[in-house]
C-alpha cells in the first residue's frame, strides 16, 4: 500500500468532492464526495453496490481522481475491506446531514472503495 503526502491528505479534506474515472479513462468520471480515516481515503456509492462507477471501479481496480485541479492514478479497493472505526464519522464530519445515505444505509457501507495513489516507480 502506498501512503498519501501529507500534502495530499490536506487536499482531500480541504476540497468537497473529486472525480472518479475507473479503468483507462475512456467514459465519463463521476463526481463523489469522500473521507479520509486512518491517513486512507474512501468514497461510497449510496446507491450501493450496483452503481454503474462502483461496479466499474470493482471490474478494473485502477483509475484516475481529479481532486482540487490536481490528478492521480490511483488503486481502487472493493469488497471485504477492513474499514476504519472514524469513517463514518469523518463522512459525518465533512458532509453534515448530506452524509445520512453515505452513513446509514447498509447499502452504500456496501460499496465502499478504499482509493491508494499508484506507487510513483508503477506510473
Amino acid at each position: 500500500m502506498t501512503a498519501w503526502t501529507p500534502e495530499d491528505l490536506t487536499l482531500l479534506a480541504e476540497t468537497y468532492s473529486l472525480v472518479l474515472t475507473a479503468g483507462s479513462g475512456a467514459q465519463d468520471g463521476v463526481e463523489i464526495g469522500m473521507a479520509v480515516a486512518d491517513g486512507e481515503l474512501y468514497v461510497r456509492a449510496h446507491r450501493g453496490v450496483r452503481s454503474r462507477w462502483y461496479r466499474a471501479a470493482r471490474e478494473h481496480g485502477h483509475g484516475r481522481i481529479q481532486v482540487g485541479g490536481v490528478s492521480r492514478d490511483v488503486l481502487l479497493t472493493t469488497g471485504d475491506l477492513e474499514l476504519p472505526a472514524g469513517l463514518d464519522a469523518a463522512f459525518r464530519a465533512k458532509y453534515g446531514a448530506v452524509s445520512d445515505a453515505l452513513v446509514a444505509r447498509p447499502e452504500a457501507r456496501a460499496a465502499t472503495i478504499r482509493i491508494e495513489p499508484v506507487p510513483a516507480r508503477a506510473r
